[in-house]
């Protein structure tokens, strides 16, 4: 039997994910407003240019051959077959056998119970957002056209095989044969990442380490204060963010049933937990707890529980959201200790974060979840927690050494860095000749406007 299996979809699961895929699109543009408000007033716009760039560029390329190598049959036991569906072939039209009176098609092609074509868009969500996940990383000092670049040549080599080894499983006809054979992290090696605990967030943290190390750091960092320069916008980027997660987490169920009703209970959970965490430390860390902080925590919240929302109860998910929300509290101030630039912490919350969660789920996964997994605080011993361990492991090394190529590559060649006197000016006028607000007071000069600003 050929691959993708044909059939009936189900209209009620159809029409979640229709609805998880726009709730997953939302969160870039949530992410552009929650890193945006984060850099400084001259640079918002190239900021916010860096994660909405990913929804068209990534989009381009997914139709092309990303969907192909992540989702094809298993090639050389790393990547999909890039030329199985190679713009999207046999998947857009596919019912084209028309209904009649009398009789639903039958022939559309099917990913588990919605229309493939459905499970393309939705996945090309995740890539999207992973991508703009590591723009946070180079805030400030990044040449554009090199962040495009480099944009192309990670999500190819880098995001799609990734999500083949983690997201794409084996699939079995009626009659038990396997008709597609997928990723070695989700099939060979069994580690749990409902929604990408390690193809999104580590894989977006590791890369956005190497990238940091190859850009170099802000000029006057570590000295200059880097203040963000509205935090309405920021807490407004954390809303749409934890909005749109209910879509991802719960989506990647890829019915509406118990499990997504599961997952999204336990998302609620574990972000409303990390946000308390992280609260707590900054209160006794720093005398006060900011809003800077609580927006901080939700998303680190978020991304802990992305990789285990499957497989843990609600203490489970309390533990893994206070673990992950002064984990990352803590771990933010790392790059001061080590001396990498990671302009809007993608390291400390997305990278930190992501192995927590992914971590975590060998000691408190509850076999009456929908995983069906025991870990080590349940009576299932140490072999959920080495999966998680080496899955997460593996991803982050790839991520790191592959991303460091890239890097060099696009330095050598079109260069990574703005010039100094881009940098002092602002990426928004020196990148894209525009300016987010305008200071001109109506009715005075730009010399007295200035004054008054």
């Amino acid at each position: 039997m050929e691959y993708p299996l044909t059939g009936v979809p189900d209209t009620g699961d159809t029409a979640w994910i229709l609805a998880s895929s726009a709730l997953v699109l939302l969160m870039t543009p949530g992410l552009a407003f929650f890193y945006g408000g984060m850099v400084r007033s001259k640079n918002v716009l190239n900021m916010i240019m860096m994660s909405v760039s990913a929804m068209g560029l990534v989009g381009v390329l997914w139709s092309l051959y990303g969907y192909s190598v992540a989702f094809g049959d298993n090639t050389f036991g790393l990547i999909g077959d890039p030329t199985q569906f190679f713009g999207l072939r046999g998947l857009i039209g596919g019912n084209a056998e028309a209904a009649t009176d009398t009789a639903a098609a039958t022939n559309i092609p099917l990913a588990g119970t919605i229309p493939a074509i459905v499970f393309v868009g939705f996945q090309l969500m995740f890539a999207i957002i992973t991508l703009a996940l590591i723009s946070g990383a180079v805030a400030d000092r990044m040449k554009f056209g090199s962040w495009l670049l480099f944009s192309g040549l990670w999500v190819t080599i880098v995001y799609f095989p990734v999500a083949h080894w983690v997201f794409d499983f084996d699939v079995e006809d009626a009659a038990g044969n396997v008709v597609h054979h997928g990723g070695w992290i989700a099939n060979k090696l069994a580690a749990i990442d409902f929604a990408g605990g390690t193809a999104v967030h580590i894989n977006a943290g590791a890369a956005g380490l190497a990238l940091v190390l190859v850009l170099g750091k802000r000029k006057g960092w570590p000295k200059t204060p880097f203040r963000p320069h509205n935090l309405p916008f920021v807490m407004l980027g954390a809303g749409l963010l934890w909005f749109g997660w209910f879509g991802f987490n719960a989506g990647s169920a890829l019915t509406s049933g118990g499990l997504a009703g599961s997952t999204f209970v336990v998302t609620a959970i574990a972000t409303g937990a990390a946000m308390l965490a992280w609260l707590l430390v900054e209160r006794l860390r720093d005398g006060h707890a900011t809003s800077l902080g609580a927006a901080s925590g939700i998303v680190a919240g978020l991304v802990a529980i992305t990789p285990s929302c499957s497989s843990v109860n609600v203490l489970g998910a309390l533990l893994i959201g206070v673990v992950a929300g002064a984990l990352c509290a803590l771990a933010v101030g790392l790059k001061f200790k080590f001396g990498f630039d990671d302009s809007l912490d993608v390291v400390g919350v997305h990278l930190v974060g992501g192995i927590v969660g992914t971590v975590l789920i060998g000691f408190v996964a509850a076999p009456e979840t929908g995983a069906g997994v025991a870990g080590l605080f349940y009576g299932g011993g140490f072999d959920q927690l080495w999966r998680q361990v080496v899955g997460a492991l593996v991803v982050l090394a790839f991520s790191f050494v592959v991303t460091l190529i890239i890097a060099y590559i696009v330095k050598f060649t079109i260069g990574l860095r703005t010039s100094e006197e881009a940098e002092s000016v602002g990426l928004d006028e020196s990148e894209h000749a525009e300016t987010a607000y305008d200071f001109a007071a109506l009715g005075s000069t730009a010399r007295s406007a200035v004054k008054e600003a």
